[in-house]
C-alpha cells in the first residue's frame, strides 16, 4: 500500500544575474544554505530525514571538479548529521524536480519517512576549458578556451535555443508571440513582488562586498522593471536560431532550492501542517529535438497517472526555459482549440516565470513546484501541475494538491 507524500516546507535562495551578486558563492556553500533553512523553518532536526537528492548539473562549476558528491559536501556543510546519506544527480534542468521524485518514491514505499529534494546552479562559477593537453603536450603558440556555456546545448546536437525556436515555428508560434510572452513574464513578476507574493518562498542572503560592509539580497536579480515590447523586438536572434533571443529567454543565473518531504504519517507526528500533498510525479522524453513540447507530455502522463483531467488543474507551472516551452506545451495541452489554450495559457506562471524570475538550472524544477504551492495556498487550495524541460527532451511533471 502507498503512502501519502506531503511537502512541510519549501525554500530557495534568490536567483542571481550571470557574474551577479551570488557569483563567489561555490556550489556546496549555496546548496547547505537551503538545506539548513528548510529545515530551520519547519524546526525539524537533521536526523529527521532518511536522505538527501540533489541536482547539481555541471560538477565543472565545483571546486573539486572530479566527482565533488555536491550533495554530500552540501548536507555535512549545513550541519545534518555525517550519517545522512545522499546522491548528487544531474539529468540537466530537470534535475531539482526529480531529486524530489527521487525521495517521494522512498517514502512512497516505506523506505524511508523524510527527505531533502532540490539542486544547485553556479553558473557564475564556470570555468573556460583547455582541451587535449594532457597527452599532446604544448611547446609554443596560441591555446584556444572553450566556454561551456556558449551556444549552450550538446555538441552533437543543436543549442537548445535553435530547437526551441525552430519547434514553435513548427507550432506556428511567432517571435512576437514570443516577445509578448516574455513582457507578460516580467509584468506579472513585477506585480508579484509589488504585492509581497514571492517573499514566502525566499531566504533573503547576506551578500559580502568591498570594505567589508554587507547587504542583503532579497529578490531575483533576472527582473528587468522597464523591459518593452519595442526594446525585446530590437534584440537579435542568438546561435541561429529563427526566433529565440537573450530577451524572450532567461538568463544564466545561480540559485539553489530546497523542499523537505515526508509522509503523512510523520509529519501529524511532528505536529506539521502540510503545505501540499504530492498527487503523482513522472519523468518524460521526446525526440532530442523536442524540448519544447516535451513538458506538455509529461503533464499528460502525470494526469494519466494521477485519475485527474487538465480542467481539474487550477493553476499550471510550465518552466520558461524559453518563452517558447509554455507557448508550445499549452498549444500541445490545449489540442489547437484556441479557445482552451487560452484559458490554458491564463492559468500558467501566474506570479511570472524563469524569463523574469531567472532559471537556475537544476534548481528550476523545484523552484516551480514551491512556487505552485505557495500560489495554491494563497489562493484556497486546488490542484495545480508543475512541468520542466531539461537537456535532449527530458520532462518532469508533478500534479500537488493544496488543502
Amino acid at each position: 500500500m502507498f503512502r501519502e507524500v506531503v511537502v512541510v516546507s519549501a525554500v530557495r535562495t534568490p536567483f542571481g544575474k550571470f557574474g551577479g551578486s551570488l557569483k563567489d558563492f561555490d556550489c556546496y556553500d549555496l546548496g547547505a544554505v537551503v538545506m539548513r533553512e528548510v529545515l530551520q523553518r519547519v524546526n525539524v532536526p537533521g536526523n529527521a530525514v532518511g536522505e538527501i537528492y540533489w541536482g547539481v548539473g555541471d560538477t565543472a562549476a565545483c571546486k573539486d571538479v572530479y566527482t565533488p558528491v555536491a550533495a554530500r559536501q552540501s548536507l555535512l556543510k549545513a550541519g545534518l548529521p555525517p550519517e545522512t546519506t545522499s546522491c548528487t544527480l544531474d539529468k540537466a534542468c530537470v534535475s531539482g524536480m526529480t531529486a524530489v521524485q527521487l525521495g517521494f518514491r522512498a517514502i512512497r514505499y516505506g523506505e524511508i519517512d523524510a527527505a531533502i529534494g532540490g539542486g544547485a546552479t553556479t553558473f557564475s562559477q564556470e570555468p573556460l576549458i583547455v582541451r587535449n593537453l594532457r597527452w599532446n603536450g604544448f611547446r609554443m603558440g596560441e591555446m584556444v578556451m572553450e566556454d561551456p556555456l556558449f551556444r549552450l546545448g550538446y555538441k552533437d546536437y543543436n543549442p537548445v535555443a535553435v530547437d526551441a525556436g525552430e519547434v514553435a515555428v513548427e507550432h506556428g508560434i511567432t517571435r512576437q508571440e514570443q516577445d509578448e510572452w516574455a513582457l507578460r513574464s516580467h509584468r506579472l513578476y513585477g506585480s508579484a513582488l509589488e504585492r509581497n507574493l514571492i517573499s514566502a518562498e525566499i531566504l533573503p542572503l547576506e551578500i559580502n562586498v568591498k570594505g567589508n560592509t554587507a547587504r542583503q539580497l532579497t529578490q531575483d536579480e533576472q527582473y528587468r522593471p522597464d523591459v518593452t515590447l519595442e526594446k525585446l523586438a530590437r534584440l537579435p536572434t542568438i546561435y541561429g536560431s529563427p526566433t529565440v533571443t537573450a530577451g524572450n529567454a532567461p538568463g544564466l543565473n545561480d540559485g539553489a532550492a530546497a523542499i523537505l518531504i515526508m509522509s503523512k504519517e510523520r509529519a501529524q507526528s511532528l505536529g506539521l501542517t502540510p503545505l501540499a500533498t504530492i498527487v503523482s510525479m513522472v519523468n518524460s522524453g521526446a525526440k532530442p529535438r523536442l524540448i519544447a513540447e516535451v513538458p506538455a507530455y509529461a503533464i499528460q502522463k502525470a494526469l494519466q497517472q494521477s485519475g485527474l483531467t487538465l480542467d481539474q488543474m487550477n493553476l499550471l507551472e510550465i518552466n520558461e526555459a524559453f518563452a517558447a516551452m509554455p507557448l508550445v506545451s499549452t498549444k500541445i495541452l490545449g489540442s489547437g482549440n484556441q479557445k482552451l489554450v487560452s484559458e490554458l495559457r491564463d492559468k500558467v506562471n501566474v506570479n511570472g516565470g524563469a524569463v523574469a524570475v531567472g532559471h537556475a538550472n537544476t534548481a528550476s524544477g523545484a523552484r516551480i513546484l514551491m512556487t505552485l504551492i505557495y500560489e495554491l495556498r494563497r489562493r484556497g487550495g486546488g490542484y495545480g501541475a508543475a512541468a520542466i524541460c531539461g537537456g535532449l527532451a527530458q520532462g518532469d511533471a508533478t500534479i500537488v494538491k493544496v488543502e
